[in-house]
């Protein structure tokens, strides 16, 4: 009957509303009913009920009371909380309000006093826009926001949903000035803040003239102190400032330099008393007039009524006022006319000049005719040194490799009797016969401009292998130690010319070095490897290192008994045309270390190369068929004996034609063939090679043994299949090699 969501008063006023009917019913029933306890039974009914009706209208009641309490005391606190808020309004030093969906719901005092003339219009409900535009329209206010006080316009939206622009700073009567701000402080409520900042303009004023007074300052002493002199004017045609040096020149009265003085007086006085020679009155100073007035510059060079010469120059400025430099250029124009006269004197000088260089042209152009002829003689010459190198190489090799294979022969059959030590110092007097050769013989290639580099990919320990090979012998003779250090890393040079430039520094090692040990090796130095050949001899000097490159030098005249100086020139000269960096360090009485840096290259991935212990493995007897041909009759004699003296039989031929003779004779392919290059005729070792593997349909295994250096022999070895050695041939190389290519396949 009663519903718990109504409020109090209604839950009372119903309360007592059900007791009165209840109390209305018990007293019908009292009226109709004449049993007495029938009352009385009523009575005690109406009685509970009654107390029960009553208990709840006083909780009711009590709930009723705290409710009117707390009602009363938030009623308090927001009286409190409004007077707090403007309290804190009127303490603000600038104004304060706030508008709410674009209307005005509160400001505090200083808000409406800003702009005295509408402080009546602002009031609670006032609309944004209305506010500006009553500001707008205030006698009050006397500046607004512009683009040249560098105030702006800012954007606010107005009750009625359109955009509304205010200034950010006002100016008011009496010199006041306010800023203007808002805030947005939800999506319905705008705070303006308005802000007095009369003290910060009055300020900036002040040190905006304060700085205009020391520019001006500033500007009049710069001008005092200029070599030239300036006068400005201002739109209206009168002086404003100007230097000494201005009136000094123009030799104007101090009462044309007066301020206000009108540019047309100066003018005027200038042409009245022909101050300057090119002005003349009438048209003269009527261009002048018109030229400045027009806002266009002019230019003028005048001579002064004293003789100098000045520049007069006028140009416009911003304020359509202009500027006038007067400058003294007597001394540059006096230069200009003697430069002019001396340009005239060196054009006549450079003319005549001209005529007699034409006349050497012609003479130089028969020197340089003349000169060609020789170069094409030089050339003829070189080319002519070149062949004769070429065949010298061979012609010179082919004995010296018979002599070589001879004294091998005879040195294995003179052993332990007395023509050992005499076959053995023949020995090396060829050897030192070969080297002298061959030490020239690379000079000379290396000096000619034809000379190309083959530069290929190879195993350096290849060659170090052969190097220990080679001069072992030679090391032990003086009883010192040659060590090799192995390496497999491959390196991109040219083979041959490395190959000799090792060769040298071992020999150059050994041979100045008295005792100790002869040490060869590589270090890997990231994409280079270093090749070093160290020693313990004798050393070189600071003073004797920068010249140990050169031709026929030696270290030391006690160093040792041969050579010519000539391998340090060979390795300089090699390694600077393919571009290798060649180092020595020294330190006399310790030895000497010298050093080449090489690339590195990836290695094959099939990396033909042959083992160490089979290059030294040498069978004692050879049991092979070995076919040699060699148009040389003492070479190919030398030859067949020292095969024959390792068991081998031996087939000879002088020609491709002989040596197919030779097989069909036997009827089967020889075991290895080696040959020489250059036959006679048109005939070589690659024509024999290929015509006797045609002949047997077996790709028999060659050797090229030949004295020739042509570039081309790398390449054919590795397309036709077989293995170069130069000329003498090394017999600790050649059995070696033989019994390799013997136990294989074919290899290069």
């Amino acid at each position: 009957m009663i519903d718990p969501s109504e409020p109090l008063e209604q839950q009372v006023e119903r309360q007592e509303k059900i007791i009165e009917a209840l109390i209305q019913r018990a007293s019908r029933e009292h009226d109709v009913g004449s049993s007495a306890y029938s009352l009385f039974q009523s009575a005690i009914t109406l009685q509970g009920e009654v107390w029960e009706k009553t208990r709840d209208l006083e909780k009711a009641l009590d709930t009723l009371g705290r409710a009117s309490s707390q009602l009363k005391i938030a009623e308090y606190a927001r009286e409190q909380t409004e007077r707090n808020l403007a309290d804190a309004l009127d303490s603000m030093e600038g104004g304060f309000a706030l508008f709410t969906e674009g209307r005005l719901e509160i400001c505090n005092d200083q808000f409406k006093a800003m702009v005295p003339d509408i402080a009546e219009e602002i009031v609670s409900g006032l609309d944004i826009g209305d506010y500006f535009e009553a500001l707008r329209m205030s006698k009050d206010v006397v500046s607004r926001a512009t683009s040249e006080n560098g105030a702006y316009r800012r954007a606010v939206r107005s009750g009625n949903g359109i955009d509304t622009t205010y200034p950010s700073v006002v100016g008011l009567r009496n010199d006041r000035w306010f800023q203007i701000t808002h805030k947005t402080a939800s999506s319905s409520k705008i705070v303006l803040l308005s802000t007095e900042i009369t003290s910060i303009v009055r300020q900036n004023r002040l040190e905006k003239d304060r700085l205009i007074d020391e520019q001006a300052v500033f500007l009049q002493g710069a001008f005092d102190h200029m070599t030239q002199g300036v006068c400005t004017f201002s739109a209206e045609g009168t002086l404003l400032i100007h230097n000494e040096r201005f009136r000094e020149l123009l030799r104007l009265p101090m009462s044309l330099v007066r301020k206000g003085t009108a540019f047309n007086q100066t003018l005027e006085f200038i042409v009245k008393h022909k101050l300057l020679e090119s002005m003349t009155p009438g048209e003269e100073l009527g261009n002048w007039v018109a030229t400045v007035r027009a806002g266009k510059g002019l230019e003028k060079k005048v001579r002064h009524i004293s003789g100098d010469i000045l520049n007069i120059r006028v140009h416009g400025l911003p304020d359509q006022g202009f500027i006038m430099n007067v400058m003294d250029i007597t001394a540059e124009t006096q230069t200009t006319a003697l430069l002019e006269q001396r340009v005239r004197e060196r054009t006549l000088e450079l003319t005549q000049a001209n005529e007699r260089l034409r006349r050497q042209n012609e003479e130089q152009a028969i020197v340089d005719e003349q000169l060609r002829l020789a170069k094409e003689q030089a050339e003829e010459a070189m080319s002519s040194k070149t062949k004769f190198f070429a065949a010298a190489s061979h012609d010179l090799l082919q004995p010296i490799n018979a002599a070589k294979l001879l004294i091998s022969t005879m040195s294995e059959g003179a052993q332990d009797t007395p023509l050992a030590d005499t076959v053995l110092r023949l020995e090396r007097s060829f050897n030192s016969i070969e080297s002298l050769l061959h030490a020239l013989l690379d000079i000379s290639r290396l000096e000619s401009t034809g000379t190309e580099m083959t530069v290929t990919s190879f195993c350096i320990g290849d060659l170090l292998n052969s190097v220990k090979e080679d001069y072992t012998r030679l090391a032990e003779e003086k009883d010192i130690r040659l060590d090799i250090v192995p390496c497999s890393l491959w390196v991109s040079s040219d083979q041959r010319y490395l190959l000799r430039s090792i060769q040298n520094l071992v020999v150059n090692a050994i041979q100045y070095t008295d005792k100790g040990r002869v040490l060869a090796g590589c270090r890997r130095k990231g994409a280079e490897v270093v090749l070093e050949v160290w020693d313990t001899g004798v050393g070189i000097s600071m003073e004797d290192q920068p010249r140990i490159f050169s031709e026929f030098t030696r270290a030391s005249a006690n160093g040792g008994g041969f050579g010519m100086g000539l391998g340090l020139s060979i390795v300089d000269r090699a390694c600077r045309r393919l571009g290798h960096e060649v180092v020595v360090e020294s330190e006399p009485g310790k030895g000497s270390v010298f050093s080449i840096t090489l690339p590195v290259v990836a290695a094959p991935d099939q990396e033909r190369r042959r083992e160490t212990d089979d290059r030294h493995t040498m069978l004692d007897d050879m049991d092979l068929i070995v076919l040699i041909i060699e148009n040389n009759p003492d070479v190919l004699f030398a030859t067949t004996r020292k095969i024959e003296s390792w068991g081998g039989s031996v087939l000879t031929a002088a020609s491709t034609h002989e040596a197919l003779e030779q097989v069909r004779e036997i009827g089967m392919a020889p075991d290895i063939i080696l040959a020489d290059y250059q036959l006679d005729g048109d005939d070589n070792g690659i024509r024999t090679i290929q015509a006797v593997r045609q002949e047997t349909g077996t790709e028999v295994p060659a050797i090229m043994i030949t004295a020739s250096r042509e570039e081309t022999l790398t390449e054919d070895s590795q397309r036709h299949n077989f293995t170069v050695l130069t000329k003498p041939v090394k017999l600790s190389r050649l059995r070696p090699l033989i019994d390799w290519k013997t136990r294989r396949p074919a290899q290069v």
